[in-house]
């Protein structure tokens, strides 16, 4: 088992009661979803607006608001992949979730840690 069920399930509460939060992508995130979603802007700033957990496969993953209410397709990505300011307080636990043996059994090629701003 990859994923503390208590610690997961803390978190994913957490990150729900503090909605939306702020995030940044990488450039190498932006080029994907725009390869994924050609006629949609995609920002280096949005807000997760929605997460779920998807299973020790999937882990947590987050609903991201870029595109607007009219978006065809919605964004959806593994919170391995976003960027959380430190001074986010739910950054540490974040960071601790997304740490290198979890993240290296979740998603070959991932970055190792969220990157911190």
């Amino acid at each position: 088992m990859i994923d503390d069920p208590d610690k997961t399930d803390r978190l994913v509460d957490a990150l729900e009661a503090s909605l939306p939060v702020e995030t940044r992508l990488s450039a190498s995130l932006i080029q994907t979803l725009s390869k994924r979603s050609p006629d949609v802007a995609i920002p280096a700033r949005c807000n997760v607006v929605s997460v779920f957990y998807a299973g020790e496969e999937g882990g947590i993953v987050c609903a991201l608001d870029i595109g607007g209410p009219d978006t065809k397709s919605a964004h959806l990505v593994s919170i391995t992949h976003l960027i959380f300011e430190r001074k986010l307080p739910l950054f540490s636990q974040i960071d601790a979730y997304s740490a290198p043996s979890h993240q290296e059994a979740q998603t070959a090629g991932a970055p190792q840690r969220p990157m911190a701003a």
